[in-house]
């Protein structure tokens, strides 16, 4: 953040040199507060994972390099006048090109970071060597910053004490005593239109920085964090703090580790920090002017470096995603070839716009049906032979349903049987909304049309009305179908389409015009016979109510008499004794009697008959009977129970029964159809 806030300085006085450094800072951290605040008070620290790890880990590691490059001039001491403000391979370039100038600060600057690295590899060995005194050797590293910032400072006071006006070696020198600049920021409108094209770089880093530190920690010490109550946090220090001088803060990586590790577990830390910082503001700065530049640029080198991520990750984005670990060294280039901002914007659009390309090609999966038999050793398991599952699964044979393009890694050997001719299983595998609806259907219908025959090759009656695209039979192949008793093409009529939606939350009005304008183009296809659609795994009610009010889930041939349906109920024990009026605890699962009468899906009110009654409480041992429109249901009854046995009641819809609980009872339903 403070690099980010350095170059917006440079930027920003290089068309208003007018506006001071100081003033532009505050501004700048009043306004990101505010912005960071607000979105928290609304509670929209959802808006972070948006920014994938692949973006957050490019920032870091970009940013560390480009904050090492920078302080590689001071460390080696060089005389020539360059930026470090610059691109990254820029800073790079000048510091190698000016080698020759270096000065007596290399030898302090090398030698402490050496010091710092040593400590800590020392450390690390007597933690491996004496894992009990781990905690002890913890402190040792952690405090090797200030071991090496206080030993070379009193090397340097040694050295100049005496010659203050021209030291050996570049000095820290005057630090203010105390809050000089506090007060009022000075804030207006041509400050804030200077550097408004840098707020969405800054508010972005000040919550990534801030929200990747909250989850890293949040997961090494097992609690989840609030990413609106993290946005108010650092809003609100960041709307304070300009009244003391300050300029935009975010988390810290070094301090939030030492809190961890000494056992914070309250805000009531930041309280002893703060004391000793103001302690440190008034008793030390004349202790701070001895400081030497070389030997603070080295602390910084080492205290950033940590962040860059190592080869080893990057493999393992490699390994896990290929398109995260390009998106990744893409945007440490940028960086490294642009600035942060531009690095940043990089790979959150390029993340997103890869998440959107992800959804909107999304691909459906035709299914079949295998037999699964489960297998112990190299004994087949039945319900003789003891299986513990056995009141589960009584003859430990189960049906599941996989692809049939078998791209989904399973043994390809393995025989997956269709489910029957001219009934299609179609899985959406993410989601069925605007961006994917178009693609998934596509790929449907053109499935359908290379597997099925159409069932009146003449339903146009003259080639004028049939489609410019529509070839249709030629003469010959339509001489052909008539000397055909019955006819003899190896592909079968369309007779249904089933849906699995297991992997959709919701649709919208266009996914659900879509599906209307498809069941129309294979209504066509199938004329003069309908089309059936069914809709297994629909497990959202808003999505059951947004088929229902486009017209699925009742039979579309139920009114025009081309062929029978029988509606196909799942029915399972209901809770309690089965009789009604439900008592309290049971209506906190089924609802009041008055909600069993309504449709859930269209709002209507269903006639409450006897047998209607029945299905839901009781307790007969006789068959029940359910009409509903020109269906009719027959629920069979357990037999053989007393009458204070359980009842059964149906799982789904009454009034939409081409809603199914899975596709196997969705294809006996299709396959029911005569």
């Amino acid at each position: 953040m403070s690099t980010l806030v350095g170059s917006i300085l440079i930027r920003v006085q290089a068309v208003h040199p007018g506006i001071s450094g100081p003033t532009i800072a505050s501004a700048l951290a009043i306004i990101c507060g505010a912005i960071v605040a607000f979105l928290g008070f609304m509670r929209l620290g959802f808006i972070v994972d948006f920014i994938p790890l692949p973006a957050i880990t490019a920032f870091m590691t970009g940013s560390a390099i480009n904050v090492c490059a920078g302080q590689v001039k001071t460390v080696l001491g060089e005389k020539a006048h360059f930026s470090t403000r610059g691109a990254t391979f820029r800073v790079i370039v000048d510091t190698l090109k000016h080698l020759p100038s270096t000065q007596m600060d290399a030898a302090m600057g090398l030698t402490a970071l050496a010091m710092l690295y040593a400590i800590r590899s020392a450390c690390n060995y007597g933690s491996r060597k004496k894992p009990h005194k781990s905690k002890v050797f913890f402190f040792l590293s952690t405090l090797r910053t200030a071991f090496v910032v206080l030993f070379y400072t009193m090397i340097s006071a040694a050295v100049n004490i005496h010659r203050r006006d021209h030291p050996a070696f570049k000095l820290l020198g005057n630090v203010p005593r105390g809050f000089k600049v506090a007060g009022v920021p000075k804030i207006d409108i041509p400050i804030i239109k200077a550097f408004m094209g840098e707020l969405p770089a800054a508010a972005i880093v000040l919550l990534i920085e801030h929200i990747a530190i909250s989850k890293s920690f949040g997961r090494v010490n097992n609690y989840t964090i609030d990413p609106s109550q993290e946005f108010i946090a650092i809003g609100i220090s960041n709307l304070l703090g300009p009244f003391l001088g300050a300029y935009p803060a975010t988390g810290s990586f070094s301090r939030t580790a030492i809190k961890a590790k000494c056992g914070v577990r309250t805000p009531l830390a930041g309280v002893i920090t703060a004391v000793v910082v103001l302690l440190a503001i008034y008793a030390l700065p004349a202790l701070f002017f001895y400081i030497p530049k070389s030997s603070l640029s080295a602390v910084i080198i080492h205290a950033v470096g940590d962040l860059i991520t190592p080869p080893s990750a990057t493999y393992q984005f490699w390994r896990v995603s290929p398109i995260d670990a390009l998106i990744f060294l893409m945007g440490v280039i940028v960086i490294i070839f642009s600035t942060i901002e531009t690095g940043i914007y990089c790979t959150i659009c390029v993340s997103l716009a890869v998440l959107l390309f992800r959804t909107a090609k999304a691909r459906g999966h035709f299914l079949g049906y295998v037999q699964i038999h489960s297998v112990v050793g190299d004994h087949l398991l039945d319900g003789s032979q003891g299986n513990i599952n056995a009141d589960f699964d009584a003859d430990n044979s189960r049906r599941v349903w996989l692809p049939t393009s078998r791209h989904d890694g399973t043994n390809p050997y393995v025989k997956v049987h269709q489910p029957a001719p001219g009934i299609f299983v179609y899985r959406v595998s993410d989601g069925f909304n605007y961006p994917n609806v178009n693609h998934y259907t596509d790929h449907l219908v053109k499935h359908i049309f290379k597997m099925t025959r159409r069932t009146d090759p003449e339903a146009w009656e003259k080639p004028g009305d049939r489609p410019w695209n529509d070839p249709g039979p030629t003469r010959a192949e339509r001489r052909l179908l008539r000397a055909q008793e019955p006819p003899t093409t190896p592909f079968p009529t369309l007779r249904a389409v089933i849906l699995d939606f297991s992997a959709v939350n919701n649709v919208d009005v266009t996914s659900c015009q879509t599906l209307i304008d498809v069941r129309n183009q294979l209504d066509r296809w199938a004329s003069p016979n309908r089309v059936q659609w069914h809709f297994a795994h629909v497990n959202n009610k808003w999505t059951r109510r947004a088929l229902a009010a486009a017209g699925f889930g009742i039979s579309s041939s139920a009114n025009d008499g081309t062929y029978k349906t029988k509606a196909i109920f799942d029915v399972a024990e209901i809770v309690g004794d089965g009789t009604l009026p439900i008592s309290s605890a049971q209506s906190q699962i089924f609802g009041s009697k008055e909600e069993w009468t309504k449709d859930p899906e269209i709002g209507i009110k269903v006639q409450e008959t006897s047998a209607n009654t029945s299905v839901i409480g009781a307790t007969d041992d006789d068959i029940h009977v359910i009409q509903t429109g020109t269906e009719t249901v027959q629920t069979p009854r357990r037999h053989g129970k007393s009458s204070s046995s359980p009842g059964i009641t149906v799982v789904d819809s009454i009034t939409r029964p081409h809603f199914h609980i899975d596709l196997t009872s969705a294809l006996r339903s299709a396959m029911s159809t005569s």
